[in-house]
């Protein structure tokens, strides 16, 4: 827990201290102006602001992805030189698939200890990645369904999806800012009292654009659940095609079994990432579509 909350204010100091150089370095730390006797909102600062919040947190927890994961599960990354036995034919079956899906640098290879039946892939590019498979899943599938897992997370890094996911964080999180700004500072000044010259309610439009920030990042999460619930379905076709679609339905036909065993509180930021999650109450904010949905289309295209 420790190391947790350690990397979690090491990396939220990292993204603020960059975002307020380059800020500083484009001079635009505030978007709201005087006007004559009023104030008015200079759109272009706010673009620019809105687009470094937004991209800047993305990337930098797109560059920073291995080495959280790394320190967050406790992975083991196995050695190709000196493995052996499991390890070596983890590796091997890894490599083999991440030749068939055209990768032309090879993905680290990891093992976590945990009783969770998951793996993930992770990584900033396809040439900088890492899958990682826990050990419950290992103890608990067969060789072939451990193939199929590992085919579609071999699919996640070839189709790019942590480079794609980041891109989109990025665009929601500028357009979550954007648009709450936008819409807090239209709803301030229609109730600015127009009798005062040079008043501007800033307390009135700060609670305003915090909770418009909550509404439409609650909108956009709808967004990005959707999509990674379409990648997810995308990963499975392609994990079928490099391991097989008998492989890979049996993968998940396994993992439907032992749901139960999947435990995303060890590292919710991760949970999107791996193949399989006990999703929500509520659908929308779900990041992966019903195991049994995705069995039935593996089945459907078969």
């Amino acid at each position: 827990m420790a190391k947790r909350i350690f990397l979690f204010i090491l990396t939220n100091i990292l993204v603020v201290a960059t975002i307020s150089i380059l800020l500083s370095v484009f001079g635009v730390t505030h978007y709201v102006e005087r006007a004559g006797k009023g104030f008015h909102l200079n759109l272009q600062k706010l673009m620019i602001i809105c687009l470094v919040w937004g991209f800047v947190g993305a990337f930098i927890s797109l560059a920073l992805s291995k080495v959280m994961a790394k320190w967050m599960m406790g992975l083991s990354v196995i050695d190709p030189r000196t493995a052996s036995g499991g390890e070596a034919q983890l590796v091997t079956t890894v490599h083999r698939l991440a030749r068939a899906a055209g990768l032309t640098t090879m993905p680290e290879v990891a093992i976590y200890e945990s009783e969770e039946v998951n793996a993930f892939a992770t990584g900033p590019t396809r040439s900088s990645s890492l899958v990682a498979v826990s050990t419950g899943l290992l103890h608990s599938m067969s060789w072939e369904e451990v193939e199929g897992v590992l085919g579609h997370e071999i699919a996640h890094i070839s189709n790019g999806d942590m480079v794609t996911m980041a891109l989109l964080q990025g665009v929601v999180n500028a357009f979550v800012m954007f648009l709450s700004r936008v819409v807090a500072f239209a709803i301030s000044s229609a109730m600015s009292r127009s009798d005062e010259e040079n008043s501007f309610p800033r307390m009135l439009n700060f609670i305003l654009t915090i909770v418009f920030d909550i509404v439409f990042t609650l909108l956009g999460s709808m967004v990005i659940a959707a999509f990674s619930r379409y990648r997810e379905y995308h990963a499975d076709a392609g994990g079928a095609n490099l391991a097989g679609r008998g492989k890979m339905i049996a993968a998940l036909d396994r993992l439907r079994m032992t749901q139960e065993k999947v435990d995303n509180s060890e590292a919710p930021a991760l949970a999107a990432m791996k193949i399989s999650n006990k999703g929500g109450f509520l659908a929308l904010f779900s990041t992966h579509p019903p195991l049994e949905d995705r069995i039935a289309r593996l089945k459907q295209a078969g």
